[in-house]
């Protein structure tokens, strides 16, 4: 897994232009791949299609997911990683605008790592992104298992 790639699983535009000016004033310019939708989350991951070369779309160290996705939602995106003993340790942060008990339980039932709720301007957005590359991609540690099933999802 590529030691700066994050997947943003985001189908609203905006919020991706958004989370691509945060993640620049993070110092991370460059280390954000987006998928717009479940299917599309899934088949990076798998490395199908246009995801087929590992070089141009490494395999992401962490995940920002939305809960509202269309084809696949984000619940259904983290149960497949779950799944999938070479991810199963991915970092999963579910990044939403939802709020909700419900929401926030099964995405821990799920298996995220964390739950975020999406700001409402974009400072607060540069102050979370910060936040999310000092903990998450600074001082959290993947653990090593990982590390033994990274052939699964190699270039193919």
């Amino acid at each position: 897994m590529s030691a700066q790639t994050i997947l943003y699983v985001e189908d609203e535009e905006n919020d991706v232009i958004f989370m691509r000016h945060a993640w620049e004033q993070a110092g991370l310019a460059g280390s954000l791949q987006v998928a717009t939708d479940g299917e599309q989350a899934l088949k990076y991951f798998s490395g199908e299609g246009q995801y087929a070369n590992r070089d141009a779309h490494p395999l992401p160290c962490l995940v920002l997911l939305d809960l509202k996705l269309p084809k696949l939602s984000g619940l259904e995106v983290l149960k497949w990683i779950r799944q999938h003993p070479a991810l199963y340790t991915l970092r999963v942060l579910i990044l939403s605008s939802s709020n909700q008990p419900l929401d926030i339980h099964a995405a821990y039932a799920r298996g995220a790592n964390a739950f975020l709720v999406k700001p409402s301007n974009v400072d607060e957005l540069a102050a979370m992104a910060a936040s999310v590359k000092d903990f998450w991609l600074t001082r959290a540690q993947t653990p090593p298992e990982c590390l033994l099933f990274k052939d699964e999802f190699r270039q193919r």
